[in-house]
Formats: structure tokens, sequence, C-alpha cells
């Protein structure tokens, strides 16, 4: 007798393991058919990304030229003032007190 229910306890989980694989499978199989193809629209969301950047980049470029130039004019500024006065630009303050934030 316990040889019959070892032989139907056997049956009954081999077949619920059998279930749960299959189960698995027919579920991965249902979810790869509902993957829409992203090949096409991939590959244009990263033809404009790329494009996005190399504006960026264009701009950044554009925006260091115009630092330096800025930062040009205002050495050629305080060299002009400096000549001019005949006394440096940045006032001498070792000679004075210590100076304190109040």
């Amino acid at each position: 007798m316990d040889r019959l229910l070892l032989d139907d306890i056997f049956l009954f989980v081999s077949i619920i393991v059998g279930m749960g694989c299959v189960t698995g499978i027919v579920i991965t199989l249902l979810k790869r058919r509902s993957k829409p193809v992203v090949g096409a629209d991939l590959y244009a969301r990263l033809d404009d990304i790329a494009n996005r950047l190399n504006r960026l980049d264009g701009s950044i470029d554009t925006v260091a030229v115009e630092v330096e130039r800025i930062s040009e004019a205002q050495r050629f500024t305080a060299k002009v003032l400096a000549e001019r006065s005949g006394s440096p630009v940045i006032p001498d303050r070792s000679r004075s007190g210590p100076v304190t934030p109040h």
C-alpha cells in the first residue's frame, strides 16, 4: 500500500512540475511575440539623439569662443586703463589694516 501511495504522489508532483514548466514556456513565447520590432524606431531615435548632441557640441564651441572674446576685451580694457592712469588697476591693500566683513 505504501508503494502505491508513493507512486501516486510522484505522479502528482511530476504533473504539477510539468504544468509549471509548460506554463513558463508558453508565457515566454507570448511575451516575445507581443514585443514590437524596435529596429527602425530605435535607429530613428538614436539618429535624433546624435543630431541633438552635434548641435549641442556646436553651441558649446560657440559659447567658448564668445567667452574668450570677452576675456580678451577685458584684458585690453584693463591694460588701457592701467596705461592711462599710470597707477595700478588693483589697489595695494598690503599697507592698509585688515578688512573684516560686517
